[in-house]
């Protein structure tokens, strides 16, 4: 792990770090490179989205490098054909650098739409979530998690298997219908991982199997949760993504809201960060990639409510600021994370869906 490294690469020795030695003349030549180039042109980065709006200030103020935003809410899909549209023409508002989906990385690389480029801590990326080449590397992630209504469930839920308590009767929803909503679909996932099923087709069974019972048990609500439906009370509890539960708990003032990692089952989706194989700053996109991973760029992300790629590092060597330790669920909650392939969430995606009616019996409106 590096501790704000690229602040310090102006001085002349190399600094030794946790996980690997900079060259400190090199990183200062990227610097410079990526100065006479002038600019980055980011896309699909909307100031509210797990803190890039920091993360973008940020990058400016420390290499008075200006920072071009383009389409903010642009989709996966639409970041890929912005690359396509710039192959004959690379001009300075094509895309420099991307931020999508799992689904689209592999794509992207093999279409030769992204450029290799491995940063510094390129260790502490788990293998699983970056291509060995590194054309594609994990960025942030989120959980599936319990949001709760306080005010409602005085003592939340610890893991899955608390869920069938009849304490909880009548109180747990998914944030939408399993077989169209890719949260509930990996929620039931994870329960089915938690309860024993391996990855792919058994967890999804076993995921099947879980809520089976927890609509038997009569715990199940069969309504889409979201924020209104939880302050409301109609279901005190949701399964969601960990980082809408911390921005409804923010923005919330009455009901008290909380925000539980299970104890098993703590299943991640992550995005991912590339260089456009057209970057038409390339030297600022690999700058930009290296703030991204550094210790500055993480926290900036984690203030955003989305779990940085490097957590476990930033957990290990103390990195993270107790005022914002405070606002998250407890670290170690988050030391067991799977991040599944995408071989296996289709695999369990598949079973869900054609298996949801016969196997749970209870439609989600």
């Amino acid at each position: 792990m590096r501790v704000n490294w690229i602040g310090a690469l102006l001085v002349a020795a190399p600094i030794t770090l946790a996980s690997t030695v900079i060259a400190s003349a090199q990183s200062y030549e990227l610097i410079q490179a990526a100065k006479e180039e002038g600019a980055l042109t980011t896309i699909a980065l909307p100031h509210d989205w797990c803190g890039y709006g920091d993360a973008i200030a940020g990058f400016k103020e420390r290499y008075r490098i200006r920072v071009n935003e383009t389409a903010p809410d642009a989709s996966s899909a639409e970041q890929l054909e912005a690359i396509r549209a710039s192959a004959e023409d690379p001009g300075p508002e094509a895309p420099d650098v991307v931020d999508i989906g799992l689904s689209f990385a592999d794509v992207a690389r093999d279409e030769e739409l992204l450029q290799p480029f491995k940063v510094g801590p390129w260790d502490s990326i788990p293998d699983e979530v970056k291509d060995p080449d590194g054309y594609w590397y994990g960025d942030y992630y989120g959980v599936i998690a319990f949001e709760v209504n306080a005010e409602v469930v005085e003592s939340p839920p610890q893991d899955w298997s608390d869920l069938l308590d009849e304490a909880y009767k009548g109180k747990v929803a998914l944030a939408g219908d399993p077989r169209t909503s890719a949260q509930a679909a990996l929620s039931v996932y994870a329960a089915g991982l938690a309860t024993g099923g391996a990855p792919g087709t058994a967890a999804g069974k076993a995921g099947l199997a879980f809520f089976a019972d927890l609509n038997a048990a009569g715990n199940f609500v069969p309504e889409a949760g979201s924020a209104a439906s939880l302050i409301a009370g109609e279901t005190p509890i949701v399964i969601r993504w960990d980082y809408a539960g911390i921005a409804d708990r923010d923005s919330t003032e009455e009901p008290t809201i909380t925000v539980v990692v299970p104890k098993t089952g703590v299943l991640a989706r992550p995005f991912v960060q590339a260089i456009s194989a057209n970057a038409p700053h390339p030297n600022a996109a690999r700058l930009w990639m290296e703030y991204l991973y550094s210790d500055d760029g993480q926290l900036a992300w984690l203030k955003g409510n989305c779990h940085p790629i490097r957590f476990p590092d930033l957990v290990k060597y103390d990195k993270i600021p107790a005022s914002l330790a405070e606002r998250l669920p407890p670290a170690e909650a988050y030391g067991d994370v799977v991040f599944p392939s995408l071989e296996d969430q289709a695999a369990a995606n598949t079973v869900i869906v054609e298996e949801w009616d016969a196997t749970v019996g209870a439609g989600v409106n």
